[in-house]
């Protein structure tokens, strides 16, 4: 399929009744498969009476992608949650859809795209591209092309930023980032942006990595961020 053809003149408007949020996902010992892991039953007949009536409640109900909430009419529901140093990889969801993970199989160290057309909310393609040993101009060519409306989700794996050169940077400033242009060895990042978008994207998020602070041995926590995003018109 082609990257997304949209009329041009198009001024992307970042309006959602339901912005994103972010949460730094819960991981039991150093580096962990079990994130955000909480049992809701036990064999233990020890535990606590006020424990075991938690259990027995009604789980909360959740929407597409597990949003909490449902989103408006004519958007698009999803939810980025970014590689655990470089152990856990990468998700990116919409609409229900897994567009990338560590279960399809498409996802890898560096940088995890999906393109995603701004008005079907169909996936374009989606690639993986290696920041520590990889080639940049393999990404460069991935997303000079873009046309306008094209979404862009983006998810941080291990090391995202190596490779990153002035271009990279600018292009992904274009898109609508704050953050690409300080991105640095194994920072943690999820981002949303457009092609064609007049402000900053408020669906960002971004962790330096730093010895002082960091979730693991040398790397950051992870990152999730979950929110609405309106659908593109069709006018131009």
């Amino acid at each position: 399929m082609d990257r997304g053809q949209h009329p041009p003149g198009w001024a992307w408007q970042w309006l959602s009744s339901h912005p994103a949020t972010l949460h730094q996902l819960e991981c039991s010992g150093a580096i962990s498969v079990h994130c955000n892991l909480y049992l809701l039953g036990s064999s233990d007949s020890s535990a606590p009476a006020s424990r075991v009536a938690e259990t027995t409640a009604p789980r909360a109900r959740k929407y597409k992608c597990g949003l909490p909430q449902p989103c408006p009419e004519e958007h698009l529901a999803f939810r980025v949650v970014s590689g655990a140093a470089n152990v856990i990889g990468p998700k990116i969801c919409l609409e229900d859809k897994m567009l990338m993970s560590s279960v399809k199989d498409n996802v890898g160290r560096g940088l995890n795209i999906a393109l995603v057309n701004g008005v079907s909310g169909e996936l374009i393609e989606a690639r993986a591209f290696d920041m520590w040993a990889g080639d940049v101009n393999d990404l460069l060519k991935f997303i000079r092309p873009l046309h306008e409306g094209t979404l862009v989700f983006v998810a941080s794996y291990d090391d995202p930023a190596t490779k990153m050169n002035e271009e990279t940077r600018k292009l992904f400033s274009e898109l609508g980032s704050r953050n690409a242009k300080e991105l640095a060895f194994r920072d943690s990042w999820v981002f949303v942006g457009a092609k064609g978008v007049q402000n900053k994207s408020p669906f960002e998020q971004h962790v330096k990595n730093s010895k002082h602070s960091n979730k693991y041995e040398g790397w950051p926590e992870a990152l999730e961020m979950e929110g609405c995003i309106p659908r593109r018109s069709t006018a131009s």
